[in-house]
């Protein structure tokens, strides 16, 4: 095991991963997709600006298709997209060995061309590849609502390189699912305190109340997010009893 480093923003690993450990280490899809709206809630009400947010959720992103996206604002950012046919994460660090930049403008062989034909739709992604409609990509895995673990493809990763793909930074909190990871990171990120209590709240999906919002961010009124709440998709919210 490799030394202590850090990966997203406040949360640590132990090692270096690469999407391979990312796999075994994955939720199930329906686990996934809680979890990703309540990342999304939760940043929603700590950053009432959408574009200083770290997480977002889309739960009509498209005809039957929902999006989770993270974006760290530094260039790195990752996509999953939820449908019937199961889920398609697309991760991309831009200072990855594996970036297309890197590989003379192309995705790193193996990434992405086991992609089930279910799925190619969203390798293809206008909002996914760059202005030569190249797949902006450097880490990708899926699962079909029939298979029983999260796929990728064979690679042969540079020789040399710590991190090649990206995942030890894009993942963190998909493979740490505590709410304690993400009061640190919040706290990291945001820089202001981050209730515990509540963020326990939000990553068990209960309807938010304007004590719990408050208690996160005194600033912010459950009026305020509800187009927040309906675009996520998060139960709505319950009245205080006073």
């Amino acid at each position: 095991m490799g030394g202590e480093i850090l990966g997203v923003r406040g949360i640590r690993l132990y090692e270096y991963v690469t999407v391979y450990d990312i796999a075994h280490r994955l939720p199930s899809i329906a686990d996934l997709r809680n979890l990703c709206r309540s990342l999304a809630m939760l940043d929603a009400i700590l950053s009432p600006d959408w574009e200083d947010r770290y997480h977002s959720f889309n739960a009509a992103w498209a005809d039957g298709e929902e999006m989770a996206s993270m974006r760290n604002g530094t260039g790195d950012e990752y996509s999953i997209v939820f449908s019937v046919a199961g889920a398609y994460i697309r991760g991309f660090d831009h200072e990855a060995p594996m970036s297309p930049c890197d590989n003379d403008g192309e995705p790193w062989p193996g990434v992405i061309d086991e992609v089930p034909e279910v799925f190619k739709p969203f390798v293809e992604e206008p909002a996914f590849t760059d202005e030569d409609d190249v797949p902006v990509v450097t880490a990708c895995l899926w699962r079909e609502a029939t298979d029983d673990g999260w796929r990728h493809g064979v690679i042969g990763f540079p020789a040399g390189c710590s991190d090649p793909d990206g995942t030890t930074g894009l993942f963190g909190l998909l493979v740490d699912r505590s709410p304690e990871a993400f009061q640190r990171f919040a706290e990291d990120y945001y820089e202001v305190p981050a209730d515990l209590e509540a963020v326990r709240d939000v990553y068990a999906l209960r309807p938010l109340s304007q004590k719990l919002v408050s208690s996160l961010n005194p600033e912010v009124t459950l009026a305020d997010l509800a187009e927040d709440i309906a675009e996520i998709g998060y139960p709505q919210p319950v009245q205080d009893v006073i």
